[in-house]
């Protein structure tokens, strides 16, 4: 895999350890500032809120301006986030520290681009593979979040969460960096210029269709699980360094597959994997309804993180083979627009359901949706017309 991929996995790195301490800390001192029970994750709302209101701009705004120029807007509005939050913490102002964590959300949503730029980095039949190591750089992340918001606990005595940005800012800015060192590809004029089809066509092949589902449900509830698991785990009394420990597992389990996921794909097929993704997060509701215990949390969470990963890069490269050349931008846009705001609408309504119908019951809740998903990858089969349509 050429030397591009891998910086591009770094960049991921360092983007999925932001996110892994933001996931640590943000419910916690949402509890800590928020007005009332019910908005102690809105902070994790707004971020996810800023991811969808990213998603089009992000895809759009790169193929005016180009990758790199795209990705050093994202860390820069990061940046900024990462100093509102700091402000807000110094003055324990809530709402300034949501509007803090919506700017980290934008900033985001420009990363999640990082696995679409690998693809236009190398060949076709590298594809699958080069999805999978960007998104493997999330193994550095697992190791690299968790302690950096347990250790940076203990940078400011004042307020021991301002570390955690502190360390945050640290991230986006060495991001720039590498960016730095990246060689990106324009795209062909050709390509550019070629025929497009309308956008409902698009939308409506089986094959987009499938992706869409599957990127949306696994993400969803792969969200609502994991941001409510550090508040039923304070609620049964563990301490923060035990949910930085099972968080740390979860995204093990997210990422760590990601060195085998691509040859998993191309053996087995995208659909099959989508659905043994399916099964695994299925698994992981029956574990949280099964018990408590420190193992219950860690158990399923890893089993939450392994299934999110086969669905999540199974739609990604699923959906890559949906769209001709010229209609990249406008495909891309559409399904990260598409499956983030249904990660936005899970964010938003993690605190409330874990606040007023409980812990066990959110699980429940799972099942069906997933369900669902398996049902319509099933059913939406065929196999994808736009290689076909472009030649």
């Amino acid at each position: 895999m050429n030397r591009n991929v891998i910086l591009l996995s770094l960049c991921q790195a360092l983007l999925v350890t932001g996110n892994i301490l933001l996931v640590a800390v943000n419910a916690l001192i949402g509890r800590e500032l928020a007005p009332s029970a019910a908005l102690i994750t809105l902070p994790v709302a707004f971020q996810f809120v800023g991811l969808m209101a990213a998603t089009i701009p992000a895809s759009l705004i790169m193929g005016r301006i180009g990758r790199r120029n795209g990705f050093y807007l994202g860390n820069s509005i990061g940046i900024a986030g990462a100093l509102v939050c700091l402000l807000a913490l110094q003055q324990a102002s809530f709402w300034l520290f949501s509007v803090g964590t919506l700017l980290l959300g934008v900033g985001i949503g420009f990363g999640t681009l990082y696995r679409f730029a690998a693809v236009d980095a190398c060949e076709p039949e590298q594809h699958s593979r080069a999805i999978s190591l960007v998104m493997a750089g999330g193994v550095l992340a697992a190791v690299l979040g968790p302690n950096l918001a347990v250790y940076s606990r203990q940078w400011f005595d004042t307020q021991p969460f301002i570390g955690a940005f502190a360390g945050l800012l640290g991230l986006y800015v060495l991001a720039l960096v590498l960016l730095s060192r990246i060689h990106f590809n324009p795209a062909p004029a050709d390509a550019l210029a070629g025929s497009q089809r309308p956008m409902r066509e698009i939308l409506a092949q089986p094959a987009f269709i499938s992706a869409v589902v599957a990127g949306m449900v696994s993400y969803a509830v792969m969200v609502l699980l994991m941001t409510a698991t550090p508040l039923a785990m304070a609620r049964c009394g563990y301490s923060f360094g035990s949910a930085a420990q099972v968080i740390e597992w979860h995204v093990l389990g997210m990422f760590v597959p990601s060195f085998f996921t691509g040859r998993l794909l191309g053996r087995f097929g995208v659909r099959p994997m989508m659905q043994l993704g399916a099964l695994l997060m299925l698994l992981c509701t029956a574990i949280n309804l099964h018990g408590t215990s420190e193992w219950h949390f860690m158990l399923a969470l890893l089993l939450l993180g392994v299934g999110w990963n086969f669905m999540f890069i199974g739609a990604t490269q699923l959906v890559t083979r949906c769209y001709r050349p010229a209609e990249k931008a406008k495909s891309q846009a559409a399904n990260e627009f598409l499956v983030f705001s249904m990660t936005t609408l899970a964010a938003l309504s993690t605190g409330w359901l874990e606040s007023s119908v409980g812990w066990a019951t959110m699980n429940v809740l799972m099942v069906p949706v997933l369900l669902w998903a398996m049902a319509v990858i099933w059913w939406f089969r065929a196999e994808p017309q736009a290689d076909a349509a472009a030649a």
